[in-house]
């Protein structure tokens, strides 16, 4: 078989799960394939979202459409580094036992590790994740562990702000998306999710989805296969670079919003790190689409999740963030010349 039938028996299969997620999680579509895309560029995610909007239960479905394990945490403000990696107990016979934790007991099985409410977990904990997130490894008991096909999954708790650690740049620049999970707005979703059923018992919806749709095995090296298949044109490049460009020194492209000071607006704009995800995700976009070249839309489709949690404010603007990094990417799309 070739590498573009695998391709293309591959999307086949990607859309499959996409489909399989959306019958079990309505009124997500955009989500879904937001993280679709993660999964085949090979990038972790922090979610936002209310409190019981489905966080969870769309990560499950995800979990069991592509198979592996799944694997869940909670943070705590007690939450140490080593919980992560062990645990302690004393058995029946009274003697002290050593088993792997949540990052170990799975090992390379592991496909999907969700970390609840991260930024209750302190500095360290995010740390060590960081670390697992970029090596997709750790050490422990004189061995390393490899978990080859993980993605991790995050979010962060919106409420409250006492007992939590906001996650340093750094750390969100490990994600490649930060994606909002909206509260449902129109009536039909609305009311199928407070009024059927089957929305009520999670297991059993999640039953419903189909079980390991796709080898995930493969996942990382389909992953390079897609990003080797969509090509660029050199127009298309020189768009992604004053994108880049424009996260950074804003002004430079007439971009202007009100009561803003352009000039001392931006603290760092998009990391090298950051425009590279930014290209992964349009090409599997572009993927999915059933094409082999990038095009402009492909890109602007990923630019507000991959770049907005990219770019830091000074610390007088920062307290705006949530205000202005939605109307800073706006006016980036808006500005820089797309290449037609």
């Amino acid at each position: 078989m070739s590498s573009e039938e695998q391709l293309a028996d591959w999307r086949a299969l990607a859309l499959r799960v996409e489909e399989a997620v959306g019958r079990a999680v309505i009124g997500q579509a955009p989500v879904i394939r937001l993280i679709n895309v993660a999964l085949f560029a090979r990038g972790h995610v922090l979610l936002e979202g209310d409190v019981g909007v489905g966080k969870t239960t769309i990560l499950r479905a995800f979990s069991r459409a592509v198979g592996g394990d799944f694997e869940r945490v909670e943070g705590t403000v007690d939450l140490l580094p080593g919980d992560l990696i062990y645990h302690t107990y004393v058995d029946a016979d009274g003697k002290p036992r050593i088993e792997p934790g949540p990052l170990l007991r799975h090992r390379e099985r592991l496909v999907t590790f969700f970390f609840n409410e991260i930024n209750r977990a302190r500095p360290q904990v995010q740390s060590l994740l960081l670390r697992a997130m970029a090596e997709r490894s750790v050490t422990a008991f004189n061995e390393e562990y490899h978990f080859p096909h993980m993605t991790v999954f995050a979010d962060r708790n919106r409420v409250e702000k006492e007992e939590t650690f906001e996650l340093a740049s750094a750390a969100r620049d490990r994600f490649m998306f930060e994606l909002r999970m909206p509260t449902p707005t129109d009536y039909e979703t609305r009311r199928a999710l407070v009024f059927d059923p089957a929305f009520h018992d999670v297991d059993a919806l999640l039953e419903s989805v189909g079980a390991e749709i796709l080898p995930w095995q493969e996942l990382n090296r389909m992953a390079g296969a897609i990003q080797r298949h969509v090509r660029a044109s050199e127009a298309l490049e020189r768009y992604v670079v004053d994108l880049w460009d424009a996260t950074r020194t804003p002004a430079r492209f007439g971009i202007a919003l009100d009561g803003v000071d352009m000039e001392r607006l931006i603290l760092a704009g998009a990391s090298p790190r950051g425009i590279m995800a930014l290209t992964r995700a349009a090409r599997v976009v572009a993927w999915l689409s059933g094409r082999d070249h990038l095009t402009p839309e492909d890109i602007r489709a990923v630019v507000p999740s991959a770049l907005g949690h990219r770019i830091f404010f000074t610390p007088v603007y920062e307290m705006r963030r949530a205000q202005l990094a939605d109307a800073l990417i706006e006016q980036i799309l808006d500005r820089v010349a797309t290449p037609r």
